[in-house]
């Protein structure tokens, strides 16, 4: 026992016991601290989840900002962001696109894409009006669209350059007559507002004014519905519809709404003077304040138990019947 005794108690040369440790004397004392909860993956840098989540941010960020990839992310059959370009997918709507003469920037077709009739015809349409044709990988149009409805083909369309409310007026100047106008109110249809421009460049008017918010805007589709009559007519953008009506109205031109229940009927109403035709939607009509600024709310009569027309066919019928009146 004695033994044992003197072995625990056994004394090193430098002084310290046997087994003793030696302490930091408190200098280490922050590298003992805890470091807390461990965080998640993905802000583990090295982290496999924390590189698919830079790689999906990276990808967000290209599709946001076009990022070199076909369409910067505008998805199935159309699809684009505000003032920004979009994208057309889907062989019909590409090549009715490129038929109607819709402006693009860039024709693409997925690697190993089965050719057919349309796909040669948006090629060479393409190629004859200067588009760059570029080959991409499936993958790349696999992300514009859900189920791969793409068909192997995209079509970038650029925003379109709106007009400003006052280049309307200067440009029923330049022709020196009266000037006649189209302002859309609720229409929210983009075919409904290609089939209004191409009546109003069919029976000579001199442009069309939109909302800037709660309107359609002129897309593809758009273009597809005037028959490339959108690159001939301008359309502008009024930040406040009400406010351009009045400042038209003290310009001396007269601003009339369509409404079924409206106080004049098309037979009786002339409009061989300066006049804007004030289209609202089926739905919902001419919003209230706008109604309020008329001069005067034309109906159309009908024979009839129809009790209205489509928003671009009733427009379509009131210039075909100021242009005749323009015309004797």
């Amino acid at each position: 026992m004695a033994g044992n005794s003197s072995r625990r108690g056994a004394v090193r040369k430098d002084g310290t016991k046997k087994g003793q440790v030696s302490g930091s004397g408190g200098k280490h004392r922050r590298g003992l601290a805890g470091r807390g909860a461990t965080p998640p993956a993905e802000e583990r840098t090295k982290h496999p989840a924390a590189k698919r989540a830079r790689a999906a941010a990276k990808a967000a960020d290209q599709r946001s900002t076009g990022g070199g990839r076909p369409g910067g992310g505008r998805g199935p059959v159309t699809r684009k962001s505000d003032d920004g370009p979009e994208t057309v997918l889907g062989r019909n709507p590409v090549v009715e696109c490129l038929r109607a003469g819709v402006p693009a920037t860039a024709l693409y077709v997925a690697v190993g894409t089965e050719s057919d009739d349309r796909l040669k015809e948006s090629v060479q349409r393409a190629a004859d009006a200067g588009i760059s044709i570029l080959e991409v990988p499936r993958t790349d149009l696999d992300r514009l669209s859900a189920n791969g409805l793409h068909q192997g083909i995209a079509l970038q369309v650029p925003p379109y350059k709106y007009a400003h409310p006052d280049d309307l007026i200067a440009s029923a100047r330049t022709h020196q007559e009266p000037a006649l106008l189209v302002a859309l109110d609720n229409i929210t249809d983009p075919r409904n507002l290609g089939a209004v421009v191409r009546s109003v460049a069919a029976f000579g008017g001199h442009g069309v004014v939109i909302p800037q918010r709660r309107s359609a805007s002129v897309s593809a589709v758009a273009w597809r519905t005037s028959a490339g009559a959108a690159a001939r007519l301008p359309v502008a953008r009024a930040t406040n519809l009400t406010r351009t009506l009045k400042d038209w109205q003290a310009k001396g031109i007269q601003v009339v709404g369509l409404d079924a229940g409206g106080d004049t009927t098309l037979d009786s109403y002339d409009g061989t003077g300066p006049v804007v035709i004030v289209v609202g939607s089926e739905g919902k009509g001419l919003s209230r304040l706008v109604r309020e600024t008329c001069d005067a709310v034309l109906s159309i009569p009908m024979a009839g138990p129809v009790e209205s027309l489509n928003a671009s066919v009733a427009a379509g019928v009131v210039l075909s019947e100021i242009a005749r009146q323009r015309r004797g």
